[in-house]
């Protein structure tokens, strides 16, 4: 059967639309066809110089391209990470734009005193100190200074409460303030405490010239942690030779002081061995936390018996006390009064004892081995041996002799004999000095 023409043409525009269709799904550019802006499908007859088909209604095909999957936000509002492809050169995420930088660290704060008992609650550099300490109250710091001229030790002071206000952002003009307080110091600053603030007031001027806009909040440093003021007796002078009796003066040199000197004064309280100080105290020198007591040994109640003794001194005032064992010495007692020779003994007015003197009477004399009566009016002499009895004023002993007094016979007369001193112990021979009564 015969085909018709019209057929024919259908189906070779049918087989053409196809081909266009494919080679537009498959173009991945999505390049037009030559000749226009796109391909007309038609269901008539094909005319026109450039092959454009015409003569039915006009679709317009749009041309491929390739669809991006779905996105999604990661963490920092970064796309996520799909499987679609990407054109090169782009990156998966965006990159920062420079390192994170972190929050400045605080500076460090005043360290604790310790705190100053203040009994009389005045303001004083010391007790503001201990104010200070406290971050949140630097106004309250500020407001207990004083206005006119003052020295270093409130000036830095001062300037620490001005920039503690305004490193915490509450005082816009704090750090001009701060800035001309450490400027006016006139010199080195001669208290633990005050020389303790200047190192804070420093840091925190130094953390303000790197950050001028930074504020940070201070927290104030423990109580355990190592204080502005190591606070002792330094020495106790007493003299050259390091002992001192009751009511001598004695020097007491205390350092590291944290407290006012004149409260110190006026109800502090000096104890040596345990007991009061004589007198009331008076200051003999003070610069800065130095001070230096005068003070009077009070009667330490020891005996008679006790030799040199080590004294305790220590410094009581409120809470605080500072101790020095063994400050200085008391001697003991002096030991006054005759000396006795320890290998003399006797009695005195009777009999010569053994080696000891007998006053009163005359000279006795002994040979070795006689006995003789008594004679008065010189010194009792015996003989190696001899003994007897009798008064004398010296009972004199020869090498074994046992008594002073009148000893020996006639013929130990005249014989030569040991005078023997009760005080040195020395022998010299020699006659005998005084004539004996004869013998019975």
């Amino acid at each position: 059967m015969a085909v018709s023409l019209g057929t024919r043409v259908s189906a070779l525009l049918f087989v053409g639309a196809i081909a266009v269709a494919t080679a537009a799904v498959t173009d991945p550019g999505g390049s037009a066809p030559r000749g226009g802006a796109g391909t007309n499908l038609s269901g008539g007859t094909a005319g026109g110089p450039d092959g454009v088909m015409s003569g039915g209604p006009v679709a317009e095909v749009p041309p491929a391209s390739p669809s991006p999957g779905p996105s999604a936000l990661g963490s920092g509002g970064a796309e996520a990470d799909t499987s679609a492809p990407r054109a090169p050169g782009v990156s998966r995420t965006p990159s920062p734009s420079g390192p994170t930088t972190a929050a400045p660290a605080a500076p460090a704060w005043l360290p604790p005193g310790p705190v100053s008992p203040d009994t009389d609650h005045r303001p004083d550099p010391d007790s503001v100190y201990d104010l200070l300490r406290s971050p949140d109250r630097c106004r309250d710091a500020l407001a207990q200074i004083p206005r006119a001229s003052v020295g270093d030790d409130w000036k830095v002071l001062r300037g620490l409460a001005h920039a503690c206000l305004a490193i915490q952002g509450r005082e816009s003009g704090g750090w001009a303030a701060a800035e001309r307080d450490r400027a006016a110091l006139t010199g080195v600053l001669n208290t633990c405490k005050g020389r303790a603030a200047e190192r804070v007031l420093a840091g925190l001027l130094a953390f303000h010239r790197s950050r001028p806009s930074a504020t940070v909040r201070l927290t104030a440093a423990p109580v355990s942690a190592a204080p502005a003021c190591a606070y002792a007796i330094a020495s106790v002078d007493v003299g050259g030779d390091g002992e001192a009796r009751p009511g001598d003066p004695i020097r007491i040199e205390l350092r590291g002081t944290y407290f006012d000197h004149a409260e110190l004064l006026r109800e502090g309280t000096v104890l040596v061995g345990g007991r009061p100080a004589a007198g009331p105290l008076h200051a003999v020198a003070q610069s800065g936390d130095g001070l230096v007591l005068a003070a009077v040994v009070p009667d330490l109640g020891l005996g008679a018996a006790q030799g040199s003794v080590g004294v305790t001194v220590s410094v009581r005032y409120a809470t605080t006390e500072a101790v020095k064992v063994n400050a200085f010495r008391v001697p003991g007692p002096e030991v006054s009064g005759p000396t006795q020779n320890p290998g003399a003994s006797g009695s005195p007015g009777g009999p010569g004892g053994s080696g000891g003197p007998g006053w009163s009477g005359g000279p006795g004399g002994g040979g070795p081995s006689g006995s003789g009566a008594a004679d008065s009016g010189g010194t009792g002499l015996v003989g190696p041996s001899g003994s007897g009895s009798g008064s004398g004023p010296a009972g004199l002993l020869g090498a074994s002799g046992s008594a002073a007094g009148l000893a020996g016979s006639a013929a130990e007369r005249d014989a030569p004999v040991a005078v023997i001193s009760a005080f040195d112990g020395l022998r010299s021979p020699g006659p005998r000095p005084w004539p004996l009564a004869p013998g019975p």
